[in-house]
């Protein structure tokens, strides 16, 4: 198996061997529960459904609970989805740890980043906006012009303009595995991660 779904708990840092401090993000990854099988006989793919964070049976629907019923599982709050290899042998019910990672792994954290709302292009796309004399006094942050008047008459697609910003999905590649606490479910990943503090992750070896 290579993935989990995890939560971030928050940065922190840890000392090498040669003494070099190495800021770590904390991320509470699993347990998670095998909550489907898919092959490529019944569904074309091979993949597998994990389920993460118990949720109260009042909350879920019925065909939702008879889906975990089914995979012998505790009803499960998130779902998702990790393309497997035909050789691992996964069963409805099995618990997967974060013992299936290990110190110096490479691993791509996948996250949704914080969301801003709606910003100007100086937040979202790093303008230096207008000078700051010669006559100006309301356009310091505007984004100036956008296209030419006579010809070709329109904005071009793809402007770099005012709008929401944030609220998307980042996958980071390669992240080292610093450490793994195997009797908490914590692992530490060498660096910053996607999303706000108890943000969702998706963790799977690179």
């Amino acid at each position: 198996m290579s993935g989990l779904i995890g939560r971030k708990l928050g940065m922190s840092r840890v000392f090498d061997d040669n003494g070099r401090n190495v800021a770590v993000t904390m991320i509470q990854a699993g347990p998670c529960s095998v909550t489907q099988v898919k092959t490529e006989e019944t569904d074309g793919y091979s993949a597998v459904q994990l389920g993460f964070e118990e949720k109260r049976k009042k909350n879920l629907t019925k065909p939702q609970l008879g889906h975990f019923a089914k995979a012998n599982s505790k009803p499960k709050g998130v779902v998702k989805e990790f393309r497997i290899s035909e050789a691992d042998s996964l069963k409805l019910g099995d618990e997967l740890t974060v013992g299936i990672f290990e110190v110096g792994d490479s691993v791509d954290v996948v996250g949704w980043s914080k969301g801003k709302g709606f910003q100007g292009v100086v937040k979202r796309h790093g303008f230096g906006g207008g000078p700051k004399t010669h006559g100006q006094s309301d356009r310091l942050r505007a984004p100036g012009s956008i296209g030419q008047s006579s010809s070709p008459s329109r904005v071009f697609k793809g402007v770099r303009m005012p709008g929401r910003m944030g609220n998307e999905r980042i996958t980071l590649k390669n992240k080292r595995v610093v450490k793994v606490f195997s009797e908490k479910n914590i692992i530490m990943i060498e660096g910053p991660v996607p999303g706000p503090n108890n943000g969702l992750l998706l963790i799977r070896k690179a």
